[in-house]
């Protein structure tokens, strides 16, 4: 590949728009290896709730990133950042082509322009944080870092407690949120000559799509899935645990939900899910939207991207 920067394409969007198919038919056609940026499918026995590849098309395409945690390791974007590019690298010297697939835009953002460095927070802090998080739950300090903070808490899932606890800590040490020292970075510093593509469709039909993957997910046996992660001893309150499709089934075999409503919940926060991360991708520059059916004209515009340095940023 030619140029001073190497090449590599982003195929981004929300859940349940077929990203994954998508991206296998790219990496066909133009000799391509595929590096997951989706914050879940890092994480071994975790299969079926993060709709990895199967392991048929993962023998198909080369995939990086994927099952390389156990649920109980910790893991961040700044690890994220350091070995997605070292896959990179370790592509690009193959003479392949990086496909970035993903859903987790702050992955795909630190990816391309790094992360800033945060400040090491007081550790006293965070101990009367992680206390108070102890007592009262962690929905209190997530509700005052919503007020303090509203750009990193609309990041962060509510009941991450990590995140939260690592905002409030900043805020706290410095009078100033996160965002601000994130804003301060600007995320400036891509390596890379990127074509940033992101898929989507009329909400209806994404909807749509996103509860017959709910259904295929029950059907091919999530409720299983979660019920021997707990038996291998993992702990309800893991991160990993607590995201979309795990907690739900850990409610339901807890007795908390019968089954249809927790397929009802699952299906809803899916969607809302969905909602957030088109609400993230809206805020990108330089991304192409598309549906996955436009297939041939994403084609040809990686071909260019590709043969004739066309470049979108």
């Amino acid at each position: 590949m030619n140029g001073d920067r190497p090449k590599l394409i982003v195929i981004c969007g929300p859940t349940g728009i077929g990203k994954t198919n998508f991206s296998l038919a790219l990496a066909k056609e133009f000799d391509g290896c595929i590096v997951s940026a989706d914050s879940m499918q890092i994480y071994r026995y975790m299969d079926i709730g993060t709709a990895k590849p199967s392991p048929e098309e993962r023998r198909q395409v080369p995939h990086y990133m994927m099952d390389i945690v156990d649920p109980d390791t910790p893991y961040d974007a700044a690890r994220f950042c350091r070995e997605g590019r070292t896959a990179i690298a370790k592509i690009h010297t193959q003479g392949k082509l990086p496909l970035i697939v993903g859903g987790t835009g702050f992955y795909i953002k630190a990816l391309l322009h790094g992360l800033f460095e945060a400040n090491p927070v007081d550790p006293e802090i965070v101990r009367r944080l992680k206390e108070q998080a102890a007592a009262e739950g962690i929905q209190p300090l997530y509700q005052r870092l919503c007020v303090c903070d509203p750009e990193t808490s609309g990041r962060i899932h509510p009941n991450d407690a990590y995140r939260v606890i690592r905002a409030l800590a900043v805020y706290e040490m410095t009078s100033n949120p996160m965002s601000v020292f994130q804003e301060a970075h600007g995320f400036r510093q891509c390596p890379f000559d990127v074509l940033k593509i992101c898929l989507t469709d009329q909400r209806e039909i994404l909807y749509d799509r996103i509860d017959r993957r709910v259904d295929k997910m029950v059907a091919d046996g999530l409720v299983d899935e979660v019920k021997k992660l707990l038996e291998m001893g993992y702990s309800v309150n893991l991160r990993p645990m607590q995201a979309i499709g795990y907690r739900h089934m850990t409610d339901f075999l807890r007795g908390r939900a019968g089954w249809e409503e927790t397929v009802s919940l699952l299906k809803r926060d899916t969607r809302r899910f969905a909602k957030r991360q088109l609400t993230w991708f809206k805020k990108e520059t330089d991304t192409i939207w598309t549906s996955p059916e436009e297939k041939m004209t994403i084609f040809t515009l990686a071909r260019r991207f590709i043969l004739n340095s066309y470049l979108i940023q």
